[in-house]
């Protein structure tokens, strides 16, 4: 099972700094909800083409 991420606190900061490495994401891309961290990375990684893991690593990284 994948581990949560903890966004909720800096969510703000971490939105901001994803624009700045993915620039075509619109705020509609990343909206957030509490427990629905797999689609946000869904959403991101079908806009960008990224992989799960490395989106999943940028979150984790910004997130502690």
């Amino acid at each position: 099972m994948a581990q949560k991420l903890m966004l909720k606190g800096r969510w703000n900061e971490i939105k901001g700094k994803a624009k700045q490495k993915w620039g075509n994401l619109t705020e509609d891309d990343l909206m957030y909800q509490e427990g629905k961290e797999e689609e946000l990375i869904g959403r991101i990684q079908q806009r960008t083409g990224e992989r799960r893991e490395e989106i999943r690593h940028f979150f984790e990284e910004w997130s502690q």
